[in-house]
């Protein structure tokens, strides 16, 4: 076997079970056998797809950041609840467990390397979030029932959600609303 350099920012490598290891060209194929070793540089948010969640259902994920500032984002688990914020510089990484929704955006340009067994991974693009009542101001929160009434219009931002006026409601006892969109 020849011992070659691999340029790590146009391929994955690919960790197989039986111990070996496979350069190969970027293409998505998550159905493949074992780790997924991914090293990219990033520009903007629109490179690290900051507008979708991503999950890994089958593994955890290590997210590094090697050269540069970015910030890791772990979606809510429960309603009304804020996102985690993990904020990453150059040289350090975090562990990402399996199955939580994540994101990522770039408070400079960077250099990231990850690593997860991506059979299952999924994105799910980010969508307006209706937090829970108790987190909104008295005179804006939606009447009980299907839809919210009238005057109900607009948007609302709340942390890294918005609100938007045309969101519907989940029947719920009185006192006890939430919103029924996708987080």
């Amino acid at each position: 076997m020849t011992v070659a350099p691999i340029d790590l920012f146009s391929c994955f490598l690919h960790l197989r079970q039986g111990g070996e290891i496979e350069a190969a060209p970027r293409a998505l194929d998550d159905e493949r056998d074992g780790w997924r070793l991914t090293a990219f540089h990033a520009k903007t948010d629109a490179d690290v797809h900051a507008d979708h969640w991503e999950v890994h259902p089958e593994a955890e994920e290590v997210v590094s950041c090697l050269i540069g500032k970015l910030r890791l984002y772990l979606r809510p688990e429960e309603p009304g609840l804020q996102e985690e914020v993990i904020r990453l510089t150059a040289g350090t990484a975090a562990i990402i467990p399996r199955g939580r929704w994540h994101r990522m955006e770039l408070d400079t340009p960077s250099s990231i390397m990850a690593l997860t067994l991506p059979r299952g991974s999924r994105l799910e693009k980010r969508t307006a979030a209706v937090p829970a009542a108790r987190n909104l101001p008295p005179s804006t929160a939606p009447p009980y029932g299907d839809e919210p009434g009238p005057g109900w219009e607009g948007s609302i931002e709340m942390g890294t959600y918005v609100v938007v006026g045309a969101a519907w409601w989940a029947p719920r006892p009185p006192g006890s609303w939430q919103g029924a969109g996708t987080r």
